[in-house]
């Protein structure tokens, strides 16, 4: 299979994000958000995510989310809205952040003067992210700074994660690939979330699944056995160096020196996360 070599940016997102993608395997943001009122699942990371947006309808959330089955989208936006808004969504996940890192990374790490350091470098990363064509980033870009230095990681982690997935959904796009399609691609290499986790958060069917997967097989991305072939590797490839390009912007801002040093310290945040159980192996794998 053809590879290729990860940028360092790259290198320092894959340190950063897990401070934002824990948010969505831990329970306290979704006790926050449950309390206003929103449906355990889909309605709370639905109107979460979306939250910075405004009272958007279900076609912005679609078109902003890329992945996600439109009419499983509409099961719970607008309607997530008339229960609560998004101003009070903004506000609860910022609580669930509060006391999900202070969980799993604990009193000593969140109050240390190396999370105030990596706040500090992560902030300084975003000063450079682009607005244009990127509705998620520019929308939580539109929000305050938190105080505290480990919310404010969050925060960072969050326009990082943001900036970048909305320069990957163009590269997707670029490549051909429907929202199904992207999903059922990178479950092929076997480190991503499973099929049936895809399926059940993104609201696709079994049969829709292998409706796609029946078609990246006569794209002949895929093989008989559903894996990747070097043609879909080569693909997979270019799309990551792709979205590597349109994301270079921050890290060549904090220039190699910073940047080395954001992977050091969010990276030994990240493994604390992993080491407390903040991403379940269970929802990660084929199958």
């Amino acid at each position: 299979m053809t590879t290729f070599e990860a940028s360092p940016g790259r290198h320092c997102h894959n340190a950063v994000s897990p401070l934002h993608a824990s948010g969505y395997f831990a329970p306290e943001p979704t006790d926050e958000l449950a309390a206003l009122g929103l449906e355990r699942g889909a309605m709370v990371y639905l109107a979460g995510r979306a939250a910075p947006l405004g009272a958007v309808d279900a076609g912005t959330v679609t078109a902003t989310f890329y992945n996600f089955n439109h009419e499983h989208v509409q099961r719970y936006i607008p309607a997530a809205w008339s229960v609560t808004t998004p101003e009070e969504v903004l506000t609860a996940r910022l609580r669930g952040a509060d006391r999900m890192l202070q969980r799993l990374l604990g009193k000593e790490t969140f109050t240390s003067t190396e999370m105030t350091e990596a706040a500090e470098l992560a902030l300084r990363a975003t000063e450079a992210c682009r607005r244009e064509a990127r509705p998620l980033y520019a929308a939580n870009a539109d929000l305050p700074v938190p105080e505290q230095p480990h919310l404010a990681l969050w925060h960072a982690a969050t326009l990082l994660r943001e900036h970048r997935g909305d320069g990957h959904l163009s590269a997707l796009t670029i490549a051909g690939l429907s929202g199904i399609e992207a999903l059922v691609l990178h479950n092929a290499t076997g480190t991503a979330p499973t099929s049936a986790l895809f399926m059940r958060t993104r609201g696709w069917s079994a049969q829709q699944w292998d409706t796609a997967r029946d078609q990246l097989r006569d794209r002949g991305l895929l093989n008989e056995s559903g894996d990747l072939t070097q043609a879909g590797a080569t693909l997979r490839g270019e799309t990551e160096v792709l979205t590597d390009r349109l994301d270079a912007a921050p890290y060549d801002h904090l220039g190699p020196a910073a940047t080395a040093r954001l992977t050091e310290l969010a990276g030994g945040f990240s493994r604390t996360l992993r080491a407390a159980g903040a991403f379940p192996t269970v929802h990660f794998g084929k199958g």
